[in-house]
């Protein structure tokens, strides 16, 4: 007996609102990062403390990873979803009304740690493609997903600039209130048959990590890029401002036109139903070394069209390899995927703050061109990790 229910399908409509969900429920965690400046004095934190901020908001969400979405496996998906959809909801509206930096910083963890709702989605919908056209659906949600993460902050900026900081949670918590609606309304049920106990799921996480090379490879590969990501992402705000004059909505538009990486996902998609994980994971280690050598020297001869065409390369080739890998690990053992997504998502969302405090380091000690070489490096090491992989 099989141990699901059989999946119902998804029309690219559903497809489409799933991408959509996706988008707006991880922009819950990158808000903060646009506004830190303006909110730090206005609940009278001090400059040296104001990261905490984005901290909490990060350390809930990489605990939601781990504690919350390998309840996929266990609980029906749609309602976790919903539970989760409306926690995210609860906690923005608390970051509206606070008026106290405990508070603040309190609903800040709760809304990063409900807004982990988006990884139940993605394997949800690896549940209801079939085999065929999964990489394809995986990939035009992941698409959804890195728009959300890239258009976050220039959005908040904009926000803020029209009615202050805290209109950006306004306006996102009820987004997420009609976020549910929409779910309640055009998403099916998932109803897993579990056999294992809530401690016995996270441990058997970790065992398919262990036992597993195809998941430890793939987790290993988006790690380091989830690193150099967020290194990159990290200090190219500083490098606009300081050697190219720019200002936050500069910054913004920066952004912005870096977003145009997020089309490889859909693209990514396809190679996988098609079978060229291999190939498209070898290009997609390679193009993020041409991004940071491209970066590198765009930043040192002051040239801005570079160093935008870095960015939307770095963001690709972020998105092929995600997308790729997520074929492999929803391929590996459909009644684990909520397990296998948690623990793969842990290690590369630390992988990405761990990205965040080495940009800080690489740039103060030694700019941007540490910063790129840093960069370079790390994705060399992997694409050398990726040339050990035996051929199936």
């Amino acid at each position: 007996m099989s141990s699901q229910t059989q999946p119902a399908g998804i029309s690219p409509g559903l497809t489409a609102i799933f991408a959509i969900a996706c988008g707006m429920m991880v922009a819950n965690i990158y808000y903060a990062q646009a506004l830190i400046g303006a909110i730090t004095p206005a609940l009278g934190l001090r400059p040296s403390v104001g990261g905490m901020i984005v901290t909490l908001t990060q350390l809930g969400y990489g605990a939601g990873l781990f504690f919350i979405v390998s309840l996929a496996d266990r609980i029906e998906n749609k309602r976790l979803i919903l539970v989760l959809t409306l926690g995210a909801c609860a906690g923005l509206v608390g970051c509206v009304l606070a008026r106290s930096a405990t508070g603040f910083l309190l609903c800040s963890f709760v809304t990063g740690f409900c807004s982990v709702g988006t990884q139940i989605m993605v394997p949800l919908a690896a549940h209801l493609a079939p085999e065929e056209r999964r990489g394809q659906v995986v990939g035009n949600i992941m698409g959804g997903l890195i728009t959300g993460i890239m258009l976050a902050r220039p959005l908040a900026n904009g926000l803020a600039a029209l009615s202050g900081w805290r209109t950006v949670f306004g306006v996102s918590a009820v987004a997420m209130a009609l976020l549910a609606l929409l779910i309640a309304r055009t998403v099916p049920a998932w109803r897993p048959r579990p056999t294992l106990g809530y401690g016995a799921l996270l441990r058997s996480g970790l065992s398919l990590l262990v036992r597993t090379p195809a998941i430890r490879r793939r987790t290993a590969y988006q790690a380091i890029m989830f690193v150099v990501f967020n290194l990159f992402w990290t200090t190219v705000p500083l490098l606009l401002a300081q050697r190219f004059g720019f200002g936050q909505e500069g910054i913004a538009l920066f952004a912005l036109a870096g977003a145009g990486g997020a089309l490889a996902a859909p693209i990514a998609g396809r190679l996988g139903d098609r079978g060229y994980i291999r190939a498209g994971t070898a290009v997609a280690l390679g193009t993020a070394i041409l991004a940071f050598l491209l970066a590198g020297w765009a930043g040192a001869a002051h040239t801005l069209i570079l160093l935008g065409l870095a960015a939307v390369l770095l963001d690709a080739a972020t998105q092929l390899n995600q997308v790729l890998g997520q074929r492999v690990l929803f391929s590996i053992a459909p009644e684990a995927r909520g397990r296998i997504n948690s623990v793969y998502m842990t290690i590369v969302f630390v992988g990405g703050a761990s990205g965040s405090m080495l940009a800080t380091l690489t740039y103060s000690y030694g700019g941007w061109t540490m910063t790129a070489a840093v960069g370079a490096v790390l994705t060399a090491a992997a694409f050398l990790l990726f040339l050990t992989e035996p051929r199936g």
